[in-house]
C-alpha cells in the first residue's frame, strides 16, 4: 500500500515502466522516466542540504519539469509548495516569505520578474533554474543559482532521502486570497494519498486513462489529477490553454478521456461544438456550484461522458460526490460524502440538523488537513473538534468545519446553499447569491452572472447582480422580469450591472464574486 504521494509514482513505475505517464506539447515522459527524474530532484534537494520538513517551492506554468519538482521535494522528505503561475511577484514573494521557503523552482523569465522582489524572502537560499528562451539575471544577495540541466552534477553524492511517515507534512496550497492574505493549507501525505484513493476509487479511473491537466497544479482540484492519475498508472496531458475552444482541440488530439474543470469554464465550454466521436467518458465539477442548464447542455454534447459534480475545499481536498445515475433526478446536488469520509450538517452548537434544514458542512476523516501554516488563531477557529465526540476522549479528532451552509434532503443528499461569509441579508433574510445565479443562468438570457450583497442603510443589504448577457438585445427590464417569475419580492436584485467582457476570476479560475463587489459603482 502507498504512504507516501511519491510512492505512486515508483509504484507505477515498477509495474508498467514504459506506459505513458506525463506529455507536455511534443514532450512524453514514460513512468519509468518520470521516476528517474524525481529521484533525481530529489537527490539534488539533498545535495543542497536541505533539511526533513524544509519547503521547495515550485513556480512556473503547468510542464513536466513542474511535477518533477513537486515529487522529487516530497521524496527528499521536503514539504513543495507549488505556486500559481498567476501570481505576480509581490504575491509569489509573500509566500516564500510566509513558509520560509529555502529553495524555489522557476524559469529564467519568471525569475527576472521576481528579481526585484526576492530580497523580501530571508529564508531562501538557491535558485532551480529550468532552461528558458532567456538567460537568468544575476541573483541577489547571496542565492545559488542551479541549473535543470545539470541536475545529476549537482546532485552526486547525495545522502538518501530523509525518513517521513504518513502523517508528516507533504505540500503547502495557499488559498487565492479572495478575502485577506492567502492561506498556506498544510496537507500530510496521508492526506494525499487518501484524497487520491478515494476519488480515483469512485470514478473508476483505470490505467488507460488519459487525463487532460487545464486547471493550476497550484489548486487542489488540480493536483488531483496528477495524485489520481499516478495512483492508477494513467497519464496527464498539461495543458496551459488560452481559450476555451484549445480544450476541446486538445481533448481530441490526445484522445482524453478524464476532464475537470470548474463552473466558469463548464459554462464556456458548454456552448462549444463538441466533436461527435469525442473519447471523454467521465468529467467533473468541483470549485462551485455548476448551473443546471449547463449540465444539461454537457450531457446533450457529450452524451458518452458520465458526469460527475462535485464539492470540496483546500482543507479537506474532497467532501462530497453525486454519482451520475442520481443526476437526473438531484441535478443540483453535491452528492453524498466521498468514500473513507463523513460529512455532517450541524448548527451552531454542534448538533445536527433535521432533514431540509440547513447548517454548517463539517468534514471528518483521513482528508482533514493539519490546519493552516503558521497561524494557530485561524486553525483553531477552522479546525475544531469533531461533533458528536464522547467526553470522555483524552484527544478529540479534529473535523474541519467549513463555513459553508448546506441542507441534506430526506434521502441524505447534500445540496450547497453559499459560504457563510457571502450570503447576503436583506431585511433579516440570509439569500445564498447562488439561488439568485441559479435562476438567472436558467433564464437562457446571460452567460456568466455572479450576485453579491452591497451595505444599504434600510435593508441592511442590497443585492448586486452583474452578468455576461448572451444575447446583445437583453436588457435590465428582461432580467428583472426574470427574477420577478422565480423569486420572492427579497431577493429580487436592486442593481443589475449588463457587462460585455467576462467576468473577473481568481488565479483558482473561479469568479470573483469579492473583486466585483469592491469594485462595484451604482448607476453604472
Amino acid at each position: 500500500m502507498n504512504h507516501l504521494i511519491h510512492d505512486s509514482i515508483f509504484d507505477s513505475a515498477a509495474r508498467t515502466p514504459d506506459a505513458p505517464a506525463l506529455a507536455y506539447g511534443a514532450e512524453r515522459c514514460t513512468y519509468a522516466a518520470l521516476a528517474a527524474s524525481v529521484r533525481a530532484a530529489a537527490a539534488l534537494f539533498l545535495a543542497r542540504g536541505l533539511r526533513p520538513g524544509e519547503r521547495v517551492a515550485v513556480y512556473m506554468e503547468k510542464r513536466i519539469e513542474n511535477v518533477v519538482a513537486m515529487f522529487g521535494a516530497a521524496a527528499a522528505g521536503c514539504v513543495f509548495v507549488p505556486v500559481n503561475p498567476l501570481l505576480k511577484p509581490e504575491q509569489v514573494a509573500y509566500i516564500l516569505a510566509d513558509c520560509n521557503v529555502r529553495l524555489l523552482v522557476t524559469t529564467p523569465e519568471r525569475q527576472a520578474q521576481l528579481a526585484g522582489s526576492l530580497a523580501g524572502c530571508p529564508g531562501l537560499r538557491a535558485l532551480l533554474l529550468t532552461e528558458g528562451q532567456a538567460l537568468a539575471p544575476d541573483a541577489p544577495g547571496a542565492l545559488q543559482v542551479l541549473h535543470w540541466r545539470d541536475m545529476d552534477i549537482h546532485a552526486a553524492g547525495a545522502p538518501a532521502p530523509h525518513r517521513r511517515i504518513d502523517t508528516d507534512m507533504a505540500a503547502i496550497l495557499y488559498t487565492s486570497g479572495s478575502t485577506g492574505a492567502p492561506k498556506g493549507v498544510v496537507l500530510s501525505h496521508r492526506n494525499m494519498v487518501a484524497g487520491a484513493a478515494s476519488v480515483a476509487g469512485y470514478l473508476g479511473m483505470r490505467a488507460d486513462d488519459r487525463l487532460l491537466a487545464v486547471l493550476p497544479l497550484s489548486f487542489d482540484y488540480g493536483l488531483s489529477q496528477l495524485t489520481t492519475a499516478f495512483l492508477r498508472g494513467a497519464s496527464v496531458v498539461l495543458m496551459n490553454y488560452l481559450f476555451p475552444k484549445d480544450i476541446v482541440a486538445a481533448v481530441r488530439a490526445e484522445r482524453i478521456t478524464g476532464l475537470a474543470a470548474v463552473p466558469p469554464l463548464w459554462i464556456a465550454l458548454s456552448r462549444l461544438e463538441w466533436p461527435a466521436d469525442c473519447t471523454l467518458r467521465f468529467i467533473t465539477n468541483s470549485g462551485g456550484a455548476m448551473p443546471v442548464v449547463t449540465v444539461r447542455a454537457l450531457q446533450q454534447a457529450l452524451p458518452r461522458a458520465e458526469v460527475f459534480l462535485m464539492y470540496g475545499l483546500t482543507e479537506a481536498f474532497r467532501s462530497t460526490w453525486l454519482p451520475p445515475a442520481e443526476l437526473a433526478r438531484r441535478p443540483d446536488s453535491i452528492g453524498r460524502a466521498i468514500p473513507n469520509a463523513e460529512v455532517l450538517v450541524v448548527r451552531p452548537d454542534g448538533s445536527p440538523c433535521e432533514a431540509d434544514e440547513p447548517g454548517e458542512l463539517v468534514h471528518r476523516g483521513a482528508l482533514v488537513a493539519l490546519g493552516y501554516w503558521n497561524d494557530a488563531a485561524r486553525t483553531a477557529q477552522r479546525f475544531r473538534p469533531a461533533p458528536g465526540q464522547d467526553p470522555a476522549l483524552p484527544l478529540p479528532e479534529l473535523a474541519v468545519w467549513s463555513g459553508d451552509t448546506v441542507r441534506r434532503d430526506a434521502d441524505g443528499y447534500l445540496y450547497f446553499i453559499g459560504r457563510s461569509d457571502e450570503m447576503i441579508k436583506v431585511s433579516g433574510y440570509r439569500i445564498s447569491p447562488t439561488e439568485i445565479e441559479s435562476v438567472l443562468h436558467a433564464s437562457g438570457l446571460v452567460s456568466e452572472v455572479a450576485a453579491f450583497g452591497i451595505a444599504d442603510e434600510t435593508l441592511g443589504q442590497a443585492i448586486v447582480a452583474v452578468a455576461v448577457a448572451d444575447l446583445g438585445a437583453v436588457d435590465r427590464a428582461a432580467l428583472l422580469a426574470e427574477c420577478r417569475r422565480r423569486l420572492p419580492a427579497y431577493m429580487i436584485p436592486a442593481h443589475i450591472v449588463l457587462r460585455d467582457e467576462a467576468l473577473p476570476r481568481n488565479p483558482n479560475g473561479k469568479i470573483d464574486r469579492n473583486l466585483l463587489r469592491t469594485t462595484f459603482q451604482p448607476g453604472r
